[in-house]
């Protein structure tokens, strides 16, 4: 596929990443993002600008999607102005945003209509498995799209596994979620107890974050809790907004979680406070703040 056009539509945090890398293997990349000064530094880089959704599709064989809430997936893929409206047969749409299974369905089957194909492929790794290019990728759709597709989601992914029909990227990553909720709620309260009780905690950390209870949580935002460096890596709004797709999942499947509930009433009322701009990792501020 190296010599396919690409349109990558949202260059926020991990999408800019992503086209970095892109980049890098002489892919011929056009973005779209709502403001062209995010855009910028990956112009530099070589990336073609484009004015509209519209008019990135139109000169694209592969289109990347990874923007912010259900409700812009919406827009972007299925509004006079967005990707299926100014699309063509035969183009592929790769969203890696952060949905619901349902509106990945609904995305799957407006494609097959107009003869084009979708997959669904939520990541995870935060900015650092972006910018180092280690993403966990989760697909849904067809398997021979997956394998087709493969060679250039291994560009910026490491971890990449097909999960079934249209949709089950989207359960994988609410999965992914559900274990992130409860592992930030076990890390924080490591940080905080060991603050409390004279504990160094970048010591603590030596010992803990690499024995039987490490995690991504604890390794890398650990050390950020401790700084107190709340830059995200991955925004508390959108991890609220991924809290209540999980909620609404389980209610679908008559699965009770009380994990699940308790960390998006934590992280519901820090945006409350005004840190939905914030990352996860200021869920410490729960505790010792």
């Amino acid at each position: 596929m190296q010599n396919e056009k690409i349109a990558f539509i949202g260059t926020g945090v991990m999408g800019a990443s992503i086209v970095k890398h892109l980049l890098g293997a002489s892919y011929d990349v056009t973005v779209y993002t709502r403001t062209k000064s995010k855009a910028n530094s990956l112009i530099e880089l070589g990336a073609r600008w484009a004015d509209t959704v519209a008019e990135a599709v139109r000169g694209a064989d592969l289109i990347f999607t990874m923007i912010g809430m259900p409700s812009d997936v919406e827009e972007v893929y299925l509004s006079e102005d967005g990707i299926f409206a100014n699309g063509r047969a035969s183009q592929i749409v790769v969203d890696m945003t952060t949905s619901s299974p349902e509106l990945a369905i609904e995305i799957a089957q407006k494609a097959e209509t107009l003869h084009m194909e979708s997959l669904d492929a939520p990541v995870s790794g935060g900015d650092v498995g972006a910018q180092n290019g280690t993403l966990s990728i989760m697909c849904g759709g067809r398997k021979e799209l997956f394998d087709r597709l493969l060679p250039i989601l291994s560009v910026f992914g490491k971890q990449i596994v097909y999960q079934g029909e249209a949709g089950a990227g989207q359960h994988a990553k609410m999965c992914n979620q559900i274990t992130v909720a409860g592992n930030m709620i076990g890390a924080c309260e490591a940080v905080a107890y060991a603050m409390k009780s004279g504990l160094d905690p970048d010591t603590m950390l030596q010992s803990v974050a690499s024995g039987a209870a490490s995690s991504w949580s604890l390794s890398a935002l650990g050390p950020r809790m401790i700084k107190e460096d709340y830059e995200p890596g991955f925004y508390v709004k959108h991890f609220v907004k991924d809290l209540n797709i999980a909620l609404k999942e389980t209610e679908r499947l008559q699965l009770e979680l009380p994990g699940l509930k308790l960390a998006k009433t934590m992280y519901t009322d820090l945006l409350e406070k005004g840190y939905g701009e914030k990352g996860t990792q200021v869920l410490i501020k729960q505790y010792v703040d």
